[in-house]
């Protein structure tokens, strides 16, 4: 029986990560695709790199594997927190329900700002508008 660590599935790919997966549960690619309902020349396809899983595909074989799709699809630099987050959210995990809950509220504040200010970054100046004869006539009865 193949075993891995969990450090080891990061540092693959996801072909390399499928194919561990599904052998340290000591199945055969047949096996992997007939508990994932699969075809199994799609299981040999997403092994070998010559072919990228669906979500679809990504929830089959997360579930027959009994993993999340997380641990298929991500590197770990790509899912984890920093360091100093970590000891963060470890602290958080020790407060009662409501403070965490107040943390989690405040979290969700400053997510919602910083994509609102992404998106105000992306969208073009608002035009000013162009003037018609009404409104220059109106400017010059004003003056």
């Amino acid at each position: 029986m193949v075993t891995t660590s969990t450090l080891d599935l990061w540092i693959m790919g996801f072909a390399e990560r499928l194919a561990t997966l599904r052998k340290a549960k000591g199945w055969t690619q047949t096996e992997l695709a007939e508990h994932a309902e699969l075809h199994v020349v799609q299981v040999r396809r997403y092994e070998t790199n010559v072919s990228e899983p669906s979500l679809e595909a990504i929830r089959k074989l997360a579930l027959a594997l009994n993993v999340s799709a997380d641990a298929l699809i991500f590197e770990a630099e790509e899912r984890e927190p920093a360091d100093d987050l970590k000891l963060h959210f470890e602290a958080v995990s020790q407060l009662d329900p409501d403070a965490q809950r107040s943390v989690l509220d405040v979290i969700d504040g400053l997510l919602l700002k910083h994509q609102a200010n992404r998106m105000a970054r992306r969208l073009p100046p608002t035009p000013k508008p162009k003037p018609t004869a009404s409104s220059e006539k109106k400017r010059s009865a004003a003056r």
